[in-house]
C-alpha cells in the first residue's frame, strides 16, 4: 500500500504571483536573501573541495549566484527559479536556467556536485520529497547546503494578529505561513538519506518603527500568505480594524525602550552529503575501546 501524498498546503500559482509582483523591487528588500547568502559564503569556505556543477535552487533575483561566484570554488550554476520575472532579472547569461514544473526537478541523477538554496525551501508542499529529490540530482560525495525559515519566525507578528482578529470576529483565518523546526528539519535530512547530516540554527532579530513596515517588508520579498484553498473555508481579508488593533498590540507587547519594535526570524541551516564509500562511518553500537563509566569513575578520583 503507496503512502498517501502530503497535503498541499501553499497554492503554488499564487506564491508564484507573489514573487513575480516583488521581482522588479526584490532588491530593495532582500536584505535578509544578501545576509544568508554571505553566510553560505563562510559555510563553503568551511570546505576545502572545487565544486565542478552547482545548482541554486529557488534562487529569487541571484543572489546566491554572486555567492557561489565569489567563492572561487564553482566551475558551473544552474539556477531554478519559479517566478519567470525574478528569473529574467538574473543578469549573468552564463547561468543556466531551466523551468522547473511544479515540485519536480528537471534533472538527471548524479548531475550535481553541490545543491544549495536560501531562505526558499519552506514553501516547498512535499519539503521531504523534494529533499529527496536533491539527494537523488547530487553526485556521490556531493554536498547540499540550504537555509530556510524555521518555526519561531515572526513570532510576535503571529501573537498580535491571532489576538486581534479573535477579538474583533471571533475566529482565527490562518494568515502566516506554518514553518518546520530544527527537530523537524534534522529528522527530514535523515530521511531523505543523506549522510553526515547537520541542521543549526540562526536567529536574527530586525527592528521596525512600525509593525505594518514589517508587512510591506515581507510583501517586497515576495513572503505574504499563499495557502492552498480549502473545500468549505473562506479566507477573509483583513480589515484595517484587525490591522490597527494588530498594530496596537504589537506596540503594547514587542517594543523598545527606543520606540521601535521587535521582529524574530529563525533561520535553520541545513547541510548534508551525497552517499559515498569513501565517507566515514559512524562507529556501530558497543564498539567503543574505552568505558564511559571507568573514565567518569577515573575523573572522580583525580
Amino acid at each position: 500500500m503507496s503512502p498517501s501524498p502530503p497535503p498541499v498546503l501553499f497554492d503554488r500559482a499564487r506564491w508564484i504571483r507573489n514573487r513575480d509582483r516583488a521581482s522588479s523591487n526584490f532588491d530593495q528588500y532582500a536584505f535578509l536573501k544578501v545576509r544568508e547568502s554571505t553566510q553560505l559564503l563562510d559555510r563553503l569556505r568551511d570546505s576545502p573541495r572545487e565544486f565542478d556543477h552547482a545548482l541554486d535552487l529557488f534562487s529569487h533575483t541571484g543572489q546566491a549566484i554572486q555567492t557561489l561566484k565569489e567563492s572561487g570554488s564553482v566551475r558551473k550554476i544552474s539556477a531554478l527559479e519559479p517566478s519567470l520575472a525574478m528569473s529574467a532579472l538574473i543578469s549573468d547569461t552564463g547561468i543556466d536556467l531551466p523551468v522547473m514544473a511544479d515540485e519536480k526537478l528537471p534533472f538527471e541523477p548524479h548531475t550535481f556536485d553541490l545543491v544549495v538554496s536560501v531562505l526558499a525551501l519552506h514553501w516547498a508542499n512535499d519539503l521531504s520529497g523534494l529533499l529527496s529529490q536533491v539527494r537523488t540530482v547530487l553526485k556521490p560525495d556531493g554536498l547540499f547546503l540550504a537555509s530556510l525559515f524555521g518555526g519561531g519566525t515572526l513570532s510576535e507578528l503571529r501573537s498580535a494578529l491571532i489576538e486581534a482578529e479573535s477579538e474583533i470576529t471571533g475566529g482565527v483565518s490562518p494568515r502566516l505561513s506554518p514553518l518546520p523546526s530544527l527537530q523537524d528539519m534534522a529528522g527530514l535530512l535523515q530521511r531523505a538519506g543523506f549522510a553526515l547530516p547537520v541542521a543549526d540554527v540562526e536567529r536574527v532579530t530586525v527592528r521596525y518603527d512600525h509593525p505594518m513596515k514589517l508587512l510591506q517588508d515581507l510583501k517586497g520579498m515576495g513572503e505574504q500568505a499563499a495557502f492552498a484553498p480549502r473545500e468549505g473555508q473562506e479566507r477573509r481579508p483583513l480589515s484595517r480594524r484587525i490591522l490597527a488593533r494588530m498594530s496596537e498590540i504589537y506596540f503594547e507587547r514587542f517594543r523598545d525602550e527606543d520606540g521601535k519594535v521587535r521582529a524574530s526570524f529563525e533561520i535553520i541551516w541545513l547541510s548534508g552529503w551525497a552517499p559515498a564509500a569513501n565517507q566515514p562511518k559512524p562507529l556501530k553500537p558497543g564498539s567503543g575501546k574505552f568505558s564511559l563509566a571507568d573514565a567518569v569513575k577515573k575523573a572522580g578520583k583525580s
